[in-house]
């Protein structure tokens, strides 16, 4: 994991909701299509699991995407995402919307982006946040950027870095563990 500053830890403590982009930050940003012109989107299970460890911490998840897609909308409702704009070209518009109705402060909103089309949105949260491969002018808004690439983990990399930044990982993992299956192993690492 990419190192934490003070200052993000400090912000990163304040954090309430965190919006994800869809391609480039979800996805790898490939766009494939089969012989009958459906969208296939592949999204990575680490991911997944992340953005569940972020709602059971209390830190609720929203995307705002530009595009429309099946396969997403799937994946959204696999998640339990409640929050999920779709078809914002302008997602300054969406992030409008979530934040008057979540009735949060801008600062205790984290934004993860990759390219240009997620400044508007990066330049008013209080935690903007790029994904490793980002374009250089989303991570020089960004102050964090992961390690892991967009659709390689990136997302889980944020998770565990908001979680770390509240309270111990290890134990955060070790609860989410106990609920599910009555016994953790991760004492074993």
């Amino acid at each position: 994991m990419t190192p934490v500053s003070d200052q993000v830890r400090a912000l990163a403590e304040q954090i309430e909701l965190v919006i994800l982009d869809v391609d480039g930050v979800l996805t790898d940003g490939t766009l494939a299509y089969t012989e009958t012109g459906e969208q296939v989107k592949n999204f990575n299970a680490k991911d997944g699991f992340g953005i569940r460890m972020m709602q059971e911490s209390g830190i609720e998840v929203a995307v705002i995407t530009a595009r429309k897609s099946p396969p997403l909308a799937r994946r959204m409702n696999d998640l339990k995402i409640r929050h999920f704009f779709t078809g914002f070209d302008n997602k300054i518009d969406a992030y409008q919307q979530l934040i008057s109705q979540l009735q949060l402060p801008p600062g205790h909103v984290a934004y993860v982006g990759d390219d240009v089309l997620d400044l508007p949105v990066m330049r008013q949260v209080g935690l903007p946040i790029a994904v490793g491969d980002a374009h250089f002018y989303a991570k020089e808004t960004a102050l964090w950027t992961t390690t892991e690439c967009g659709g390689h983990g990136a997302v889980r990399e944020v998770a565990d870095m908001l979680i770390s930044c509240r309270q111990n990982l290890y134990e955060a993992y070790d609860r989410f563990l106990n609920q599910r299956v009555g016994k953790s192993d991760l004492d074993k690492v």
